[in-house]
């Protein structure tokens, strides 16, 4: 387990780095940078020139990315142009409540993939699985923006139960109005929750196929402790299914946050893209790619405890078939 965790922290590190590469690259590469935002539409081609050297942005890009590296290391990952704020600040201040989006989002993936997984797979071919794998395929055609508009026009427009904008009054956190939260989570909910059912499902459908689950049940084994004790741990593909759900929905929390205008890190992010802000889309970028290869490792770890566990299982399982014979 040692081996194998270093291993993951070595690969999560080495493509931390390429993709702060990719990022810084890819934002240098925007047509228009800070400073011509800054400046304003009538400055003069000097007075550009001029507010790009006070910037920095007049150096190669090579020594740029380096000195941004190493001051990101550090924890300042700059100031933002157009706000004059530090981006570490500007994070600080929205990426909890992005957070507390996904989190929750996930939490309730989590209940219900795994209530549903488990009612599908443990009755593979009958028709609860039918109707659950019909229903989880209808989720996955749909695109996030599609399902958020959708609860929009219903819940909010249509029917009036919800408000259609998550306005969090200053200084509040979104815990203190629940009600604005409810849209945005349904929206990452639904978005999530087929990808994490279809897989976990087909774990549990190969798991309760196999010689530790049948001797199981010779042994009397039945409901919530064969699933608990012999099924849900060989469902360590699931877990990885659902770590990759997990970082997928960062990224969809973006498009979320933006058509609700909640206040976490999309629509600031989108704000600064609007304002060739590129010091926010870097340090915001960075910052998602990290807890997205965060919560991916952490998705491998329980996934290898998952799998000692599954192999114990069906060892024991084995050991138990032979006796019988």
């Amino acid at each position: 387990m040692t081996h194998f965790l270093l291993v993951r922290v070595g690969t999560a590190l080495a493509t931390m780095a390429l993709l702060s590469a990719a990022l810084f690259l890819a934002t240098d590469a925007l047509p228009g940078d800070a400073a011509g935002t800054a400046a304003g539409a009538d400055a003069t081609a000097g007075e550009r020139a001029e507010l790009r050297e006070r910037l920095g942005l007049d150096r190669p890009v090579v020594e740029r990315y380096l000195a941004w590296l190493g001051d990101s290391l550090t924890g300042d990952l700059g100031r933002s142009a157009a706000a004059g704020r530090p981006v570490g600040e500007m994070l600080a201040s929205r990426f909890g409540s992005s957070v507390l989006l996904v989190a929750t989002a996930v939490a309730c993936i989590a209940v219900a993939a795994t209530v549903l997984g488990l009612l599908a797979g443990l009755r593979s071919g009958r028709p609860v699985d039918r109707l659950v794998s019909s229903g989880t395929v209808t989720l996955l055609a749909l695109p996030e923006f599609l399902l958020a508009t959708a609860l929009l026009a219903v819940f909010a427009h249509g029917a009036g139960l919800l408000p259609a904008v998550s306005l969090i009054p200053l200084g509040d956190s979104p815990w203190q109005h629940p009600q604005a939260l409810v849209l945005p989570v349904a929206s990452l909910f639904l978005a999530g929750v087929g990808i994490a059912t279809r897989l976990l499902r087909a774990a549990v459908a190969t798991a309760a196929e196999s010689p530790a689950v049948e001797q199981a049940r010779l042994s009397g084994e039945r409901g919530p402790r064969l699933a608990w004790s012999y099924v849900l741990p060989a469902a360590a593909p699931a877990v990885q299914g659902l770590a990759v759900t997990t970082a997928g929905l960062l990224g969809g929390s973006l498009v979320v946050e933006t058509l609700f205008n909640y206040p976490g890190v999309g629509s600031e992010l989108a704000r600064a893209v609007a304002y060739r802000d590129t010091a926010v889309v870097q340090g915001f970028g960075l910052a998602l790619a990290g807890t997205a290869l965060l919560v991916l490792l952490l998705g491998d770890l329980v996934s290898g405890l998952l799998d000692v566990r599954s192999r114990s299982a069906s060892a024991t399982g084995l050991r138990g078939e032979r006796r019988l014979r």
